[in-house]
């Protein structure tokens, strides 16, 4: 049996992570998935993802997370460093799904990109 090679990371319960998954299900694509709630956001994840796309992208600055921040906080994320310390601290700031193959690293719904990497 073959291990998945892609691996989705996000929350069930998010709306981008359900189209995500059901997209992977519908083009026949085995994945894993990596809930950020029961088993929080490994640091050589996030190194990864960092390495591969900017932490502008990443960080989810439109959700609920990010404006529940102290304005101090928010203002402390200036570079890739704060950007990797919130992330690891706030996992739900994180823009949802990061969709992960290798170390190609697509963040977001886009499923062109999904057919790149999976491809």
């Amino acid at each position: 049996m073959n291990t998945p090679s892609i691996t989705v990371y996000g929350i069930p319960n998010c709306d981008s992570v359900k189209k995500a998954r059901v997209w992977l299900s519908d083009n026949g694509v085995d994945y894993i998935f990596h809930d950020f709630k029961k088993q929080g956001v490994p640091a050589e994840a996030v190194d990864l993802w960092l390495s591969q796309v900017s932490w502008d992208v990443l960080v989810n600055r439109k959700g609920t997370t990010w404006r529940k921040l102290e304005p101090a906080l928010q203002a402390g994320v200036t570079d890739a460093a704060s950007a990797r310390a919130l992330m690891l601290e706030h996992a739900s700031v994180i823009k949802r799904p990061v969709v992960v193959k290798g170390t190609s690293v697509t963040v977001g719904v886009n499923p062109e990109a999904w057919q790149r990497v999976v491809g």
